[in-house]
């Protein structure tokens, strides 16, 4: 059985010191968002991706994700982005409504824009399930996402 923590696991650190890569975060549950941030940031430092080849943006909400995405690949021409939110269900069908319409955006630009573009995008029934995912007894799932993006980079390197 997989582990449910897999920014515990180890990994081979793959040497990004050429890469650039773009991030976006939702302003949205920023308590979550930040801990997503520090973690994806940090991991993209361990692989020596230096700080003037990341780069930032925030917008509101998770629905903007896909757009500033878009925007940052024009801008900046990355290696790969990832985008970085939380939704955490309510008591009214717009949980499902932005979870899906942020993953379909995300998921249309990796096609497009023929660059890796990571759905880090939490969507979670309580706050204590994001907390758990964002540093918590689930791991860090913006490590994980930081991985997944190196990981990307590398494979189109090789593959292209």
């Amino acid at each position: 059985m997989a582990s449910e923590n897999l920014s515990a696991e180890p990994k081979n650190i793959i040497d990004g010191s050429s890469f650039k890569v773009a991030i976006i975060v939702s302003k949205w549950n920023e308590e979550i968002t930040s801990r997503l941030y520090s973690g994806c940031v940090f991991t993209l430092q361990e692989a020596r991706v230096s700080s003037e080849n990341i780069f930032t943006a925030y917008v509101p909400g998770s629905f903007e994700l896909p757009l500033a995405a878009k925007w940052m690949i024009q801008k900046h021409k990355p290696d790969a982005v990832i985008c970085i939110g939380c939704v955490i269900k309510g008591e009214t069908y717009h949980f499902e409504l932005v979870a899906e319409a942020t993953s379909m955006g995300i998921m249309r630009l990796n096609l497009e824009s023929d660059l890796p573009v990571i759905n880090c995008v939490l969507a979670d029934f309580n706050a204590q399930q994001s907390y758990d995912r964002s540093g918590g007894c689930k791991g860090n799932k913006g490590i994980e996402a930081a991985y997944t993006a190196l990981s990307m980079i590398e494979l189109g390197q090789k593959t292209k």
